[in-house]
């Protein structure tokens, strides 16, 4: 599992970047990588993308931890990790620094990141969608990982810090939500509810929604940011005996569904209910997987392989071919970024070459000097001998969008067709390996 925090630059963006770059803490700086920049001349580099835009914002840039569980990953897939997660957050568009820390027990990520897009010139905004989709796409690039994540679920709308609070027993919603499932089998009415969480300590007010406080909580709690089962018709129903609306069976469509394992399935074994609900629900689900067969016309075992085998194969090719396409987007937009900056800076750096007193100019116009220099290096590196127009590189970059555009789709309705075919593939094998239907084939062998 991965925590994330987040926190603006606002004046030490230089003393930021070499903290995190410190060779003591990156394994002799090898843990260090960067986008759109050098990691030596980040500060630079960033300024004088915020110096092209006309939205500045307040900050210099952003500044986020990726810390893991100690043991639970190494330094070098950390990194990997951390270089993932950059790359979606910030979709290419904002040069970057990636470090990796060791000198923990816990290796941790630091991302430093502009606050200006030198892609569009436009401000990175922070707010809590943005950390929540950080959160997220932390937790899905941990998972494909095999890290552990928080699961989902219950605790679905529950900030990051609210998880570890109660995972350590101190979230006050936590502790209302269990107050009001032990209250709820005893009390008569939604009054009585809030006459006996009263009783217990808890502050009650009315208003437009009812909040309760605890007796050293500062501010209330609405009931129904508690989640679905917490609102006040929720209650008054669950009182009256209806089951969580978190529980209530969702709207069946047409999509084939695994099968459950009841014999392996600890709930089916505890509860006689749950075991007949399954049972009947597997009749629906083994239905509905023939029916599949039938419509697409699978006519044995081995064309259902290659099929699956097919959709597998199809995948793959698209997101290769996607990654592909991103990777030459990044690739030009940087370079688009290396060419402006070249164009730009080439008169002073020829009043540089040309001046009698290097020394006294360089004094003057350094960080033009450098940043002149690292995009002359980025054109010699890209092979160019000549400077493409700004028409000829909007047209590529438009021509590579819409390309990814349609490979994304693509990839979309390949990646649901394998889940499908390996949900049937999984049923029919299951379905072929119950032993009522091997008794059914050995009685067929003896007529």
């Amino acid at each position: 599992m991965a925590i994330t925090k987040t926190h603006p630059i606002k004046s030490t963006l230089k003393a930021a970047i070499d903290y995190i770059c410190n060779p003591e803490k990156t394994d002799s700086q090898l843990l260090v990588s960067s986008f759109g920049c050098a990691a030596e001349t980040a500060d630079i580099e960033f300024a004088w993308t915020r110096r092209h835009s006309i939205d500045k914002g307040t900050n210099l840039g952003r500044h986020l931890i990726q810390a893991f569980e100690p043991g639970e990953v190494s330094a070098q897939e950390a990194h990997e990790i951390g270089m993932e997660l950059a790359e979606k957050i910030l979709g290419g568009k904002y040069e970057f620094v990636l470090t990796t820390h060791i000198d923990k027990d816990h290796i941790h990520n630091h991302l430093i990141f502009n606050a200006v897009s030198f892609q569009d010139h436009k401000h990175y905004h922070s707010n809590k969608r943005s950390y929540h989709e950080i959160r997220r796409i932390s937790d899905r690039i941990c998972k494909e990982h095999g890290l552990s994540v928080i699961i989902p679920g219950k605790e679905k709308g529950k900030s990051h810090i609210e998880h570890q609070a109660a995972q350590s027993g101190t979230s006050y919603k936590a502790k209302l939500k269990a107050a009001i499932d032990r209250l709820i089998p005893t009390s008569t009415s939604l009054e009585d509810l809030l006459f006996r969480l009263q009783r217990e300590g808890y502050e009650i007010k009315r208003g437009k929604y009812i909040s309760a406080r605890a007796s050293n909580q500062e501010r209330f709690t609405r009931m129904k940011t508690l989640g679905m089962d917490y609102t006040e018709e929720a209650i008054v129903a669950r009182i009256a005996g209806a089951s969580r609306p978190s529980k209530q069976p969702k709207q069946r469509d047409n999509r084939v569904s695994l099968l459950i394992d009841i014999q392996n399935n600890i709930k089916a074994r505890q509860s006689a209910g749950y075991h007949h609900w399954a049972t009947i629900e597997n009749l629906k689900r083994a239905a509905a997987t023939m029916n599949f067969i039938t419509e697409h016309e699978i006519s044995s075992y081995e064309e259902l392989m290659e099929r699956c085998d097919a959709a597998s194969a199809a995948t793959f090719r698209t997101k290769a071919a996607l990654r592909d396409i991103e990777q030459k987007i990044s690739d030009l937009t940087v370079l688009s970024k290396h060419i402006t900056t070249y164009r730009e800076l080439k008169p002073i750096y020829d009043r540089y070459k040309a001046a009698s007193d290097k020394e006294k100019f360089l004094r003057g116009f350094e960080s033009e000097i450098i940043l002149f220099e690292a995009a002359a290096r980025a054109i010699q590196a890209a092979g160019l001998s000549k400077l493409p127009s700004h028409e000829k590189l909007k047209s590529e970059m438009e021509e590579l969008t819409a390309r990814r555009i349609a490979l994304h789709s693509e990839y979309k309705k390949a990646q649901k067709e394998e889940r499908e075919y390996d949900t049937l593939r999984q049923n029919v094998n299951t379905l072929l390996d119950n032993p009522l239907n091997k008794e059914k084939e050995k009685a067929m062998e003896l007529l």
